[in-house]
Formats: structure tokens, sequence, C-alpha cells
């Protein structure tokens, strides 16, 4: 099943012989040529390029200064890479038996240096847990297992933009039931020690990270329903790398009974924050900070949750624009 999962990129192949086919034609009458154009394109369709194994990705990340590689972590199908922009990709972690992957981060300062978080972190109802942190030290040709087992589904990993040593873990926890191996990790000796460093209850798990501020997400399932929010659930902000936290609530924020949040802080203004709030009452939606988590305006409710919010939460700060913000949503 295994032993050829290398794809390429048929279609941008064949294309460059018909142009190159096509550029003799310039020497013909216009006429002859739109026709040959016509013709000789009539055939080409979109197509899925790869990788071709079925499933959901959650993962995916890119290397800074590098427009062409990126990793991706299938929920069931482990991380793979490409190194030409999508036209091939290849699976790097099948001898290492990382399967489900939840989180995909590369330090900044070392492109090198890759930390992946197993255990997806969409909580639908059929789901794939992992085991805990990997990390590669040269750019996904080999992995090391760096422990937190029983955090089972890890959403995100914030990386040091100076120290790749300097690693944050959010992790969900169990999804069926209570456990202590949940809430935001931190490692200063690239994870051979961690440290629990956010911890609410063994119900309440981290479910996103960003520079400054982090959310938890109060959550559980059974087989056929799922508990959305809670009181543990909530913003909160850390201004010394982790050590220490601060509960963001009121000022602007919506009271009650919150669900999942997702959050992100500008490339362009670190004072611009941004969270999407899932909310029991009619104030659930994007929200925005001007004063880095201070003060809080709700901007937007058009993002109502009402399917699959495990999926929709996400929100993207655009790394140069201040007033650019992408986030996920069905048709």
């Amino acid at each position: 099943m295994y032993s050829s999962r290398r794809f390429s990129a048929g279609i941008v192949i064949s294309l460059a012989f018909l142009l190159a086919g096509i550029i003799p034609l310039r020497a013909q009458d216009a006429k002859t040529e739109k026709n040959s154009k016509d013709n000789s394109f009539k055939g080409m369709k979109w197509r899925l390029i790869g990788p071709f194994r079925g499933g959901r990705a959650l993962a995916v990340t890119g290397v800074p200064g590098d427009p062409y590689t990126f990793y991706f972590g299938a929920v069931a199908g482990g991380v793979w890479k490409t190194t030409n922009g999508g036209l091939d990709w290849a699976p790097v972690s099948d001898k290492d038996h990382i399967d489900s992957v939840g989180a995909i981060a590369v330090a900044p300062s070392d492109p090198n240096v890759i930390y992946v978080g197993t255990g997806e972190s969409c909580l639908r109802g059929d789901i794939t847990y992992g085991n805990g942190v990997y990390k590669s030290v040269d750019a996904g040709k080999t992995w090391t297992h760096l422990g937190l087992d029983d955090t089972r589904h890890i959403a995100r990993i914030v990386i040091d933009p100076h120290n790749p040593d300097v690693v944050l873990v959010a992790a969900l926890g169990h999804a069926y039931g209570p456990n202590p191996e949940r809430g935001v990790f931190r490692s200063t000796d690239g994870g051979q020690t961690w440290q629990k460093v956010l911890y609410k209850d063994e119900k309440t798990g981290a479910v996103d990270l960003a520079f400054d501020p982090n959310a938890l997400y109060e959550t559980y399932r059974t087989p056929y329903s799922l508990v959305s929010g809670g009181p543990g659930s909530g913003l909160y902000k850390s201004t010394d790398g982790g050590t220490t936290w601060k509960h963001l609530e009121g000022k602007g924020l919506p009271k009650g009974i919150l669900g999942r949040i997702g959050v992100s802080v500008s490339g362009a203004d670190s004072n611009r924050v941004y969270a999407q709030i899932e909310a029991t009452n009619d104030k659930g939606g994007l929200y925005v900070s001007n004063d880095a988590g201070e003060h809080w305006s709700f901007i937007n409710g058009d993002h109502r949750f009402t399917q699959r919010a495990w999926y929709y939460m996400p929100v993207f700060a655009d790394p140069q624009s201040v007033d650019t913000v992408y986030e996920l949503n069905t048709g």
C-alpha cells in the first residue's frame, strides 16, 4: 500500500510540451495560430495533482524564505513534504510510525527543525488520536519522539522565532473523557523536558496558540454528541514567554459560556489581535483588539458556527496587511 507514494503533476509536464509545440506557430498567420491554440488546449482539464491518499488534513506549514517547500500532516496519513511548490509530494514519516497529525511547525530560525503534534484536534464523531510530540532536525528525514504521550489530540505548536529549542504546545487532551495531560506545555531544551504552564482542569484543553495570546476550550465527545464549551473556556495571554498567564475577560469580550476560540496576531501590527469566538448567546463571531488584547470590539457575526464549528473556528491575520483577515466557513 505504501510501496510507491511519490506523486508527480503530469498535467504541468504536459502543458510544458504543449507550449513548446506552439511557439513555432508564431510564423504562421494569426488565424491559424489562434485555431491551433484553441484546439491544443480544448482537452485540458483541471485535476488533482496529489497526494492521492484521501482523508482530512488539519496541519500545514511553509518554510520562511522558501516559496517552494511545504509540509502538511494528514489525520491518518502522516507527514508529507514538497520541495517544488506542490508538483511532487513525498511521505517523510512512515518509518517513524507518525500516523495522525494535528499540528506541525517549522522553526523560523532554522528550517531543518520541525515539530509535529499528533492526534487530530477537530473533534468530529470519528477521529484518530496520537501519542505526543515528534521532532526532526534534518528537515523531515528522521524523527525523534519527545513525549507528551497522553495528550492524545494536539491542536497547535508555536516555536520561538529566535530559538528553535523553545516551543509551546496546545494540547486538547482525551476526546472521550477527562485527563490531566492537557493545556499548554512549554519546553526550553528542544523537547527533552516539558513544563505544564497553563492548565484549567481535566476537562479543559488548549485549542489554539499565537504569539502573545492563547485560547482554552472545554470540550468532550460521546460517540453521538459533542459538548462544546463550558466554564473552563476562555482567552488567555502571556507576556513572559508562557511562564505566567492572564485570563482575558470583559472589556468587550462576550459574557457567559464560551466554546471554541480561534486567535491570530497581525504580522503588520502586534497590537492587532483577532479572535473568533463561539458563544452561547447571539454574540458569537469575530472580535478584534487594537491594544494587544486589553480591549475588544465585536465586528462581525456572520460566522454563526451552526455546522461543525471544530472545522471553521480558525482565523488567520494577514502577515503584511493589518486590516486583512481570513477565516474558514462552509459554502
